[in-house]
């Protein structure tokens, strides 16, 4: 499902008859699925810069890669010709970032969330548009196989009108993934359960189902030491009538146990789940389709909740920058999810239902 094109991009030259320069920032844990996507993509791409504050983290980037390495995101737009450049950094540096790279001229790809602030998932947008350069925000769960199956059903109607919608993110981080560096677990540059683990659940809910019409919400930080909630739960309303819940914890006992989503419908029931929507569990319509014998082979086995999204994504990013196809999760895209997190915050601090959209 692509989107319509951002306001201005029109005219965005495409990069034809040479490989796609890419520099990233951020080494940490995310970057891995990164540099492995663009090795699946090394005829389309090439990754001319890396960039991180940890000297350990950039040696291994550099190691890896092959790529001239930098102290700071200034430092690596001053001294590379990267095209596009990835954030892979905390999510509260997202927006100064992206909007660094755009007055620079290079395209962006921003990990999720987009940012933990709607006023600066805006700026980004419009940072962008001013610049006429993309804005790219990954959402590699929309790429996972059973995902793919399940948004083709709802869009061919198979459900009929959907009625219930259970989303459950029960995963594990203890104390030291936390400890493990200074802005996780903080307000400022990460977000709690909600905007940072379960991030991509959040945007299943807007992606697959619809428009949400309104939320209620209870966040609480249960037993880790940290600024944001370590567990939640959300109560949904879509503007199509359907009624939903979200329950989302980093506190389950021993390990990461499910990350799932259960739509019943007029004609249809589907469960994904698995620990992070990787097996169909469940899929049962009135009537049969062709796609019902793909079931079995869409599920497969996670060797992280990551999933195995990442090299599908980047096929629609440089497609996009070769100037071929419209983008997947441009910046207004991403604002969809981010709009439905803040609703979130602001529902569960002040014990009220919030209504979407939010203030514009």
């Amino acid at each position: 499902m692509t989107q319509s094109p951002q306001p201005g991009h029109a005219n965005v030259a495409p990069i034809t008859g040479r490989k796609i320069r890419v520099g990233l920032v951020g080494c940490g844990r995310i970057s891995q699925n990164h540099f492995e996507a663009f090795e699946a993509h090394e005829s389309e791409c090439e990754v001319v810069a890396v960039c991180d504050v940890n000297a350990a983290a950039l040696a291994a980037a550099v190691t890896r890669t092959g790529a001239k390495g930098f102290a700071s995101l200034e430092e690596l737009l001053a001294g590379s010709d990267a095209d596009v450049v990835v954030l892979a950094t905390p999510s509260g540096l997202h927006a100064s970032e992206a909007m660094q790279c755009a007055a620079a001229g290079r395209h962006v790809v921003t990990e999720k969330p987009m940012a933990t602030r709607w006023a600066d998932g805006k700026s980004m947008v419009a940072a962008c548009d001013a610049a006429n350069v993309h804005l790219f925000v990954v959402k590699q769960n929309r790429r996972n196989a059973t995902v793919q199956l399940l948004k083709k059903a709802i869009q061919a109607g198979r459900f009929g009108r959907i009625y219930m919608v259970a989303v459950n993110v029960f995963w594990s981080r203890p104390q030291s993934y936390y400890d493990s560096a200074s802005w996780r677990g903080t307000w400022e540059f990460d977000g709690g359960a909600f905007m940072n683990q379960a991030s991509h659940y959040v945007d299943l809910l807007d992606w697959l189902v619809g428009p949400v019409e309104s939320v209620q919400a209870y966040t609480a930080t249960l037993a880790r030491n940290i600024q944001v909630e370590d567990t939640g739960v959300l109560a949904i309303k879509w503007r199509n009538g359907a009624l939903g819940t979200m329950a989302v914890t980093m506190l389950t006992y021993p390990k990461n146990l499910e990350g799932s989503i259960t739509i019943l419908g007029e004609h249809g029931t589907v469960r994904l789940g698995g620990v992070a929507v990787n097996t169909i569990e469940h899929w049962e319509f009135a009537t049969p389709d062709p796609d019902d014998a793909k079931v079995a082979d869409a599920s497969y086995a996670a060797t992280s909740v990551y999933g195995h999204g990442h090299r599908g994504y980047y096929e629609n990013v440089f497609a996009v920058l070769r100037g071929t196809a419209l983008p997947d999760t441009d910046g207004r895209e991403g604002l969809h999810s981010l709009e439905l997190l803040i609703a979130t915050y602001l529902a569960a601090r002040d014990g009220r239902q919030v209504a979407l959209p939010l203030q514009y």
